[in-house]
C-alpha cells in the first residue's frame, strides 16, 4: 500500500502536520537504515551557508547529516516511492514546478538545537517545500525539539518531533527553528525543489 495521501491545507497557510505518515515497522526499517550509516561513518557535522561560505556552527545548528544517496537501502527505495505519491497529490492540489527531492538525515545529540533560519541560502529558489519526517520512538513532551514555525505575522506553533510524524511546509521566507533537544533526536529532512542545480548545504529540521 502507498503512502497516505496529502490532506488539503498546505497552500492556505503553507504548512501541514501529518501524523502517522508512516507506521512503527516503516520507523523502525529507516531507523535501522540509519544507525547502519551511523556505523559506517557516513553521517558529518552539519554546516550553515552556501558554497565558499560553508561553516561548522556548532553554536547555531548542532546536528550531524547524512544525504539520502545510492546505494540506498531497501527501506530508502521504499521511502523515497512514497514521497513520490506525496510530489503527485501537491501537484493536484496546485503546487506545480516540483520535479526533485533531496533527502538527508539530521541527527541531533542532547542539548543541541538549530536556531532560526530560512532553507533557501542566498540567491538560491530552488527549493519549494521543505518536508521533515521523524524517526523518535516514544517522544514525550518535555523532550524538547520541537520543530518552530514562524509566520509572517511572528505567530509561532511548536511541533513535536513524535514518530511517524511528516510535517510540509513552503520553503520561501518562511522562518523556522529546532527548539533544545534533551534525547538524541532523528529526522529525514529535505526540499521538493525545481530543476535547478542544487547546492547541498542549507538546513531544515
Amino acid at each position: 500500500m502507498g503512502a497516505p495521501g496529502i490532506d488539503a491545507g498546505l497552500l492556505p497557510d503553507g504548512v501541514l502536520v501529518r501524523d502517522q505518515f508512516l507506521a512503527s515497522s516503516r520507523v523502525r526499517a529507516l531507523l535501522q537504515c540509519a544507525h547502519a550509516r551511523r556505523a559506517r561513518g557516513d553521517f558529518v557535522p552539519a554546516r550553515i551557508g552556501s558554497d565558499r561560505t560553508l561553516q561548522h556552527r556548532e553554536d547555531i545548528r548542532g546536528d550531524a547529516t547524512c544525504w539520502v544517496t545510492a546505494p540506498l537501502f531497501a527501506a530508502e527505495e521504499t521511502l523515497l516511492n512514497e514521497l513520490e505519491e506525496v510530489r503527485l497529490e501537491l501537484i493536484r492540489d496546485g503546487l506545480f514546478g516540483l520535479f526533485d527531492l533531496e533527502l538527508h538525515y539530521a541527527w541531533y545529540p542532547p542539548g543541541t538545537g538549530y536556531e532560526r533560519h530560512v532553507d533557501q541560502p542566498h540567491g538560491r529558489t530552488d527549493r519549494i517545500v521543505s518536508l521533515v519526517l521523524y524517526l523518535n520512538e516514544e517522544w514525550k513532551s518535555g523532550d524538547g525539539g520541537e520543530l518552530r514555525i514562524f509566520d509572517a505575522n511572528e505567530r509561532c506553533v511548536d511541533v513535536e518531533p513524535v514518530a511517524g510524524r511528516l510535517v510540509c511546509f513552503l520553503t520561501a521566507g518562511r522562518e523556522h527553528e529546532v527548539l533544545p533537544t534533551r534525547r538524541p533526536r532523528l529526522s529525514i529532512s529535505g526540499w521538493f525543489r525545481t530543476r535547478s542545480l542544487s547546492d547541498p548545504a542549507g538546513g531544515c529540521a
